[in-house]
């Protein structure tokens, strides 16, 4: 029956097509082995490809482009793409950079499938998911030859077409039904963060443009000395493999019964802040916990005690580095960061201050709007007061482009009915439980529908996804102004508008780093996820996506976004927070022997439970522990990285850019 759903390759035009220039490429690139005194005997280069090209960005200055190779070494296949050097003059790029996209030596035993992308304008590329459940960035092929990579790759290992999507490939495809399930779910899109197993070869980086002809394969005696392959992904935009339409939650949720019901409550739960955690259980229980409501496929599991992390170790890592938290920065303090004129006189004091303490609920609207970036540092208050008025006219412009959209337009118009009909679906479940968002037919609600559909004609690209309600509604909230709350909302999507990406490079590229930060600052419990077929860290998607919104109560995640919009520490002091939370509940994880499944179960209980102020504490004494080599460890422009003293959103010449 599972052979059913798969066609092979040798019935496809585009395969039967490539045979042809397979050969010869392959011709070429024997011709080319034979003539490199550097191949050792039984390595053969059977696809070699020039201008190859990686896009970490949507910069066209910083586009990397490389050499694509297959090299058979006995029995096994092998795919490497080294970057030429000294390619690229752009400062922002070194050749550190550039290295950390090389791809060495990666065994197509370890391949799940291969993901083939021919648009009728622009290039094609291809998408390799590895068996863990993580990918490369995408390879793009400037001069062709995807047909002929394919039709090599068919060659030499199994390949067969998936059922449910014409170009996605699967690679030995030998396993159980279940097995057959998750090569064709093709989660993630991130990039490999694990050295792969033993294999008897080892291709190494070359070292310049020049000698690229080399592959430098050595053969050891038996065990494998394949060094770690680093493809990263850095945020990108406009780019087409933003076409990818994967709803990774959606597909994920495939995998077990018991993910299905979980992970079918992301974006659905309620988050209060006027409830304990078990009493919003017990007063959601029909629309908040699947885990804990019997169905005729999950057993019902009771609700457990509050679980408790593991103290002392951590704790005293804490007490060297954490320094204790402080009241919040409240109006008469705030006033001495100011001059006469409402410039802020020292943005890093102010920062540092915020960073340790947040603000307090009044002063949050003035705050909340430089720390953004809506407003500078710099401007005054009457600056801001023009300003005001000035992005007040830009939202009413905006918005009328699609109020003005009558009833005929919009039978014709299914991108547009389509979002409207999301957004309307999702704003009358968010923070229902807040008096501000609470009863029928309440404005503030009207509010968040209006600002989200109005952003998608703003940044039409982007448009819509489920989630980012979560992330307007604090802001409304705290703003109690529409326009302020557009144009907030636009400044923070700039640093997190990549976590909604169809092709999901902006959260892969943080659930990396995050697995790097892991291994570098608890390699137990990095070890025990390897071991486990944890790595790709899917269990902390939600806490990424939407920045803890759905594990804190309300207040508590006002707490932490302002604190994290400081920069202060680190741009990307969110995955600190995650190692600290995983690191706290380290022993209970192990412990337990927790598999994937119990895992996530055990993630999504812990909303509600979370002690932030400790969890701060924890997650600055690792950032300052991790110092060079945590930053190392996090590709360059990973999400959020966006400087915040530049006022974003005050100029035309800012447009531009974004």
């Amino acid at each position: 029956m599972q052979e059913a759903e798969l066609h092979d390759l040798s019935d496809d035009a585009d395969y039967a097509a490539s045979q042809q220039q397979g050969s010869a490429s392959m011709m070429r690139c024997d011709s080319g082995k034979r003539s490199s005194s550097s191949e050792p005997e039984g390595a053969e280069i059977v696809y070699m490809k020039d201008n190859v090209t990686i896009h970490p960005s949507q910069f066209a200055s910083e586009r990397i482009s490389g050499r694509l190779k297959l090299i058979k070494q006995g029995s096994s296949l092998f795919m490497t793409w080294i970057p030429y050097k000294g390619q690229s003059t752009n400062a922002r790029l070194s050749e550190k950079d550039r290295n950390l996209y090389t791809i060495r030596a990666m065994p197509f035993a370890d391949v799940r499938s291969i993901r083939r992308h021919t648009p009728a304008l622009g290039w094609q590329y291809i998408i390799v998911v590895l068996s863990s459940g993580l990918a490369f960035p995408p390879l793009y092929f400037y001069n062709g030859g995807v047909r002929e990579f394919l039709a090599t790759v068919k060659q030499h290992v199994f390949l067969v077409r998936s059922a449910d999507d014409a170009n996605v490939f699967l690679v030995n495809d030998f396993q159980n039904p279940l097995q057959r399930t998750l090569s064709s779910l093709e989660l993630p899109r991130a990039v490999s963060i694990a050295s792969v197993p033993s294999t008897p070869v080892s291709v190494g980086e070359s070292t310049s443009h020049e000698n690229e002809e080399r592959s430098n394969v050595r053969v050891s005696d038996g065990s494998a000395t394949i060094p770690q392959y680093n493809g990263r992904l850095r945020q990108k935009a406009h780019d087409p493999a933003r076409d990818i339409s994967i709803q990774v939650l959606e597909k994920f949720s495939l995998v077990t019964k018991f993910a299905r019901e979980t992970t079918s409550q992301l974006f659905r739960e309620t988050h209060s802040n006027d409830f304990g955690p078990f009493e919003r259980r017990n007063s959601n229980q029909s629309a908040l916990d699947y885990s804990h409501k019997p169905s005729d496929d999950v057993e019902e599991v009771p609700v457990q005690s509050p679980i408790a992390p593991d103290p002392l170790e951590f704790d005293k890592l804490s007490l060297v580095w954490g320094k204790p938290r402080q009241p919040p920065l409240g109006l008469e303090e705030w006033a001495t960061f100011l001059d006469s004129e409402g410039r802020v006189l020292d943005s890093k004091a102010v920062r540092k201050r915020i960073f340790y303490g947040g603000v307090e609920h009044q002063l949050r609207r003035e705050v909340w709007a430089i720390l953004l970036g809506y407003h500078t540092y710099e401007s005054t208050y009457a600056e801001r007061e023009y300003q005001r008025s000035i992005k007040k006219t830009e939202y009413e412009t905006i918005k009328n482009q699609w109020q003005s959209i009558s009833p005929e337009q919009a039978k014709r118009f299914t991108k547009f009915r389509e979002r409207k009909g999301l957004i309307e679906k999702d704003v009358v479940r968010t923070d229902r439980s807040l008096s501000f968002y609470d009863g029928d037919d309440n404005p503030n609600v009207n509010l968040l529908r209006d600002i989200l559909l109005t952003y998608s004609f703003y940044n039409f690209d982007l448009g819509y996804c489920q989630g980012m309600s979560d992330l307007l509604s604090p802001i409304l909230f705290v703003m109690e102004d529409e326009s302020e709350s557009f144009w907030c909302f636009v400044a923070l999507m700039e640093r997190l508008g990549p976590n909604f990406n169809r092709d999901q490079n902006g959260m892969h590229s943080q659930l990396f780093a995050l697995s790097k930060l892991v291994e570098l600052l608890d390699s137990p419990l990095h070890n025990y996820f390897k071991q486990n077929d944890c790595l790709n860290y899917f269990f902390c998607f939600r806490w990424i996506l939407i920045q803890f919104k759905r594990e804190l109560e309300y207040e508590k995640t006002m707490r932490l976004w302002e604190v994290l919009w400081t920069h202060y520490l680190s741009e990307h002091l969110h995955l600190y927070v995650c190692v600290a939370i995983l690191k706290r509940y380290r022993g209970k994880i192990i412990g337990e022997q927790m598999d994937f499944d119990t895992l996530l179960k055990f993630i999504n209980e812990l909303s509600g439970q979370i002690d932030l102020d400790a969890t701060l504490r924890d997650a600055e004494a690792l950032c300052i522990c991790a110092g060079e080599n945590g930053a190392a460890c996090i590709p360059p422009g990973t999400p959020p990285s966006l400087p915040i003293d530049n006022g974003l959103l005050c100029s035309q010449q800012d447009d531009e850019v974004l």
